[in-house]
């Protein structure tokens, strides 16, 4: 019977501080109902545009892209000779001499007409 009472002392604090849990209750956050819009703000400045970078150097041309070198200009040929001199056509023959005319007549020849 020793051993009941010391059990009983050991179970009395024991069971006094199981039952002093504090109780915790949630509350839900208060909703917050949303006021009128406040004027729209001032619009900002305009950002400064970023530098341009430099550009790159040009690659050089690839062993097999290279360009050839410009080949000798070819000689003149040779100019032909001069040809023989024809010869001169025969005098022909003289017209009789014509009337003298009576007066003094002035003989207009007309413009011709282009050919087409």
């Amino acid at each position: 019977m020793k051993l009941h009472p010391l059990m009983i002392a050991l179970l009395i604090p024991l069971a006094l501080a199981a039952c002093d849990k504090p109780t915790v209750v949630n509350m839900p956050a208060p909703t917050a109902v949303p006021g009128p819009a406040g004027p729209t703000g001032a619009t900002g400045a305009t950002g400064n545009t970023g530098n341009t970078g430099t550009t790159g150097a040009t690659g050089s041309q690839g062993y097999d892209g290279s360009t050839g070198q410009t080949g000798a200009t070819g000689s003149t040929g040779s100019t032909g000779s001069t040809g023989a001199t024809g010869s001169q056509g025969y005098d022909g023959l003289k017209g009789d001499t014509g009337k003298t005319g009576s007066g003094t007549t002035v003989i207009v020849v007309p413009a011709s007409s282009p050919t087409r």
